[in-house]
């Protein structure tokens, strides 16, 4: 096992800690008997972006969608210190997804698309033998095409995540920015987006490298354990 693979978090506990934590603080002590609206603002936040510091320390790597975390982060809190317009809270929320989304999107007119960037990739797939199978069953134009379209079916998780973000805030968070009720229904709208949002993402997400897998099965009548590399 690389040291790498030593250094991942495990996912309850990153749920935990950008999730749950965050989300108890901001609902349970924005009150001025406890910390207040803006110091649980920040205590709440200074969670994910701790925890988004640290992973940067430990695998030396920049991840650009971490990094949009890390300015969404810093956005919120921004919003709730400086006591601006909920609506601006919406335009954040919806702004992130959909900045990757665009980003996703305009990947498939480059010539690494983000799909043959990330996902069918040589770190996973046996990509000598598809190829190879690809090409003597006449297939590679084709296959080829489904990548496209998988980089599109990507994209429209993200534009679903920006949408979905949109709504929730502007349902959710309808006090003004600065007080206690804001910091609840930040809290609220922290924890609600994980069911009703992540979730669903991931599961779309899932979904298309179901569509990849099973092209692939299908173009090439390689078995799973041939696509896959073995680990």
């Amino acid at each position: 096992m690389s040291n790498k693979e030593n250094k991942k978090s495990s996912p309850l506990f990153e749920i935990l800690f950008n999730v749950f934590l965050p989300s108890f603080i901001l609902m349970k002590f924005s009150g001025d008997e406890h910390l207040g609206t803006g110091l649980a603002l920040i205590v709440a936040l200074s969670f994910p972006i701790a925890y988004g510091g640290l992973e940067l320390i430990r695998n030396k790597t920049f991840n650009f969608i971490a990094a949009l975390g890390f300015v969404s982060v810093l956005l919120t809190g921004g919003i709730g210190l400086f006591e601006l317009d909920t609506r601006w809270l919406a335009l954040k929320e919806a702004l992130i997804p959909g900045v990757i989304g665009l980003a996703v999107l305009g990947s498939t007119f480059t010539r690494y698309p983000f799909i043959q960037k990330f996902i069918f990739t040589p770190a996973l797939f046996n990509m000598p033998l598809i190829q190879e199978r690809l090409k003597d069953s006449g297939n590679t134009e084709r296959f080829e095409r489904c990548l496209m379209t998988s980089n599109y079916l990507f994209a429209s998780t993200f534009a679903f995540s920006s949408a979905m973000n949109y709504f929730l805030a502007t349902w959710i968070v309808t006090s003004p920015a600065g007080t206690a009720a804001f910091n609840e229904e930040l809290g609220k709208l922290t924890l609600y987006s994980y069911p009703i949002i992540a979730i669903p993402s991931l599961l779309m997400m899932m979904g298309v490298f179901y569509y990849v897998w099973r092209q692939i099965r299908v173009m090439t009548s390689l078995e799973t354990g041939q696509i896959f590399l073995a680990k």
